[in-house]
């Protein structure tokens, strides 16, 4: 005999181990978007193209680090 619910003739479906398949990709697709934005406010983020506008709170902020990364900011 098969795990086929006899009353519906479909296979049953675990759930956790469902959950449990889509819980790495959905980690790593979370990870990766703060990734990218971290990269931008840290590497790209120059105030002038800023997404926030002419405002230069953020890469002021995050100056000292931009050049201990490498980034050219100037």
């Amino acid at each position: 005999m098969n795990d086929a619910n006899p009353t519906l003739g479909v296979p049953r479906v675990d759930m956790r181990a469902a959950a449990a398949s889509l819980a790495a990709p959905l980690r790593l697709t979370v990870l990766t978007l703060l990734a990218l934005i971290l990269y931008y406010f840290v590497g790209y983020d120059q105030g002038a193209v800023s997404v926030f506008g002419s405002d230069t709170h953020i890469h002021e902020f995050l100056h000292d680090a931009r050049h201990l990364l490498g980034f050219p900011c100037h």
